[in-house]
């Protein structure tokens, strides 16, 4: 359903998601919108979880304003568009969201564009050669004033020419631009007071920003800067304001989670925060950790993650490759030996541990025995969840300027062989799962296949999934299920009494 949102109910805990782009609702049919007095903002959100982060304070910041932010994109005056520029492909869709909104606005049906994020922080005025339809260019470092820039754009409408300020000139159209791209902030801003797009159940918390890791094939460090992380009373206070709104699932996101607290001196780590939070955020039932380097991953990590009483046993750690020359070369700071090690390490020491990675395939110089050793290190280690991609050239980084650049059609047939692979080991796990009894938490309304749910070894978007019956499940409800089937890579499941609210978090299973 399509709504606007008044900016009076920014921080109140009617927290819901806002539709993206081509989701629309009735009042969408309409050909033209009315305009009103105060800019009406829609908004699209590109990219990963960090990106959505900075999507949530970029939205209360326009409606804290006065702004009114749109779930109905014809209703819009004004849209933001907050992009990723990690891959080539984030790229392409970025440009194509931008190009269909140019000729909304060359028809008449929408007023400004506003380009924000990694995409413009990587390439900035040259998104203007693509889009001269683009009214403004704000990057990562300039978060904080999209609200300005949404007022500013819809103030200089009313000024005379002559009256209004100059910005960066498209080259392609007689206009002004305006250009936000500063530096890097040596710590990172707040992330409380968002108007969240996620699911009011669960919530992600961004312990740091940018990266030190410095992998050959990264672009990150070059877009997010080098990593500052957030103090531990700064997360805490962020968690208790998510919990407070409803969340029972805190998921930490980071470039690099486990190096967190090495860049302002904090002692205890990740493995101190950890411990933290799982003593402090009492209205979590779940906590989850994404996005753990494996060359900096500890036993203080592992045991506290182990003896947690919130943290879900679920251990995202993308390894990229397991061939000690291709992982030397995508200065990964890690051998395969030193790998096998600790995986080993989890699977003994964190019970029943749920273990999710990635790999690049078609690295620069990668020969077909190397690949095939990757191959079968998944067949043997049987990861539970796996997901790949295809090397990515990216010109200004080391692995986009080495030689032995490997062609698209390889690339594509190596990642079709690693992904059959894996398929193999998930099907044969998931049928393994029949006849287990186990905790989900609903995630979504019934649709034809059921009500989407997840077992705490299912992280949101990025796993497969549990498919209730419709019975009446409403989202965040925790609900002990028995697995009776499998669809692909889903587990139909079957409640085992009716399911009961709680806001404690003890009845959280495994």
């Amino acid at each position: 359903m399509s709504f606007l949102w008044e900016p009076s109910r920014m921080k109140t805990t009617e927290s819901r998601p806002l539709p993206v782009l081509g989701q629309t609702g009735p009042e969408s049919s309409s050909p033209q919108p009315v305009w009103s007095d105060a800019p009406v903002v829609g908004f699209v959100s590109l990219g990963c979880a960090k990106n959505l982060v900075d999507s949530e304070m970029m939205l209360a910041n326009i409606a804290e304003s006065g702004a009114v932010v749109s779930g109905d994109e014809a209703a819009a005056d004004t849209i933001v568009v907050n992009t990723c520029g990690f891959l080539s492909a984030s790229r392409d869709e970025a440009l194509d969201v931008l190009r269909e909104l140019a000729e909304r606005k060359r028809a008449g049906t929408l007023r400004r564009i506003i380009v924000a994020g990694c995409l413009v922080q990587r390439d900035g005025r040259k998104l203007l050669e693509a889009v001269p339809e683009i009214d403004a260019l704000v990057g990562v470092n300039n978060r904080e004033d999209v609200a300005s820039v949404v007022w500013e754009l819809r103030e200089r409408e009313e000024r005379p020419p002559q009256q209004r300020p100059r910005g960066l000139k498209s080259a392609a159209r007689d206009r002004d631009v305006e250009l936000h791209l500063g530096d890097y902030h040596a710590q990172p801003w707040s992330d409380q007071g968002r108007l969240r797009l996620t699911p009011r159940h669960y919530a992600y918390v961004r312990i740091s920003e940018g990266c030190n890791q410095k992998c050959t094939f990264c672009t990150i460090p070059s877009i997010r800067g080098p990593m500052h992380s957030k103090s531990p009373d700064q997360l805490v206070a962020e968690c208790r304001e998510l919990t407070a709104d409803g969340a029972r699932e805190i998921i930490l996101i980071g470039q690099d989670t486990t190096s967190y607290g090495a860049d302002i001196g904090y002692q205890p780590g990740l493995a101190g925060l950890l411990r933290r939070l799982d003593a402090e955020i009492s209205e979590a039932r779940w906590i989850r950790l994404m996005y753990v380097y494996p060359s900096v991953m500890t036993d203080a990590m592992i045991d506290a993650i182990a003896e947690s009483e919130r943290f879900v046993k679920y251990i995202d750690i993308p390894l990229q490759h397991i061939n000690d020359r291709v992982l030397k070369s995508m200065h990964r700071r890690v051998t395969r030996a030193r790998t096998e090690a600790l995986l080993e390490k989890l699977r003994t020491r964190i019970a029943g541990v749920t273990i999710r990675t990635t790999f690049i395939v078609g690295f620069p110089g990668e020969t077909e025995s190397e690949f095939t050793e990757l191959v079968e290190f998944v067949r043997d280690f049987r990861f539970d969840m796996v997901g790949a991609f295809q090397f990515s050239l990216e010109a200004q980084t080391p692995s986009g300027r080495m030689a032995g650049q490997i062609e698209n059609a390889v690339k594509a047939e190596r990642y079709e062989r690693l992904m059959l692979a894996q398929q193999e080991i998930a099907l044969s796990a998931a049928r393994g799962r029949i006849g287990q009894s186990f905790k989900v938490v609903v995630d979504g309304d019934a649709d034809e296949r059921g009500v989407c749910a997840r077992h705490a070894g299912q992280a949101p978007e990025v796993d497969s999934v549990c498919l209730l019956p419709d019975g009446g499940f409403e989202p965040g409800e925790f609900v002990a299920v028995r697995c009776v089937d499998t669809d692909d890579y889903d587990l139909a499941v079957q409640p085992s009494r009716r399911p009961q609210r709680s806001t404690g978090p003890r009845d959280s299973g495994p």
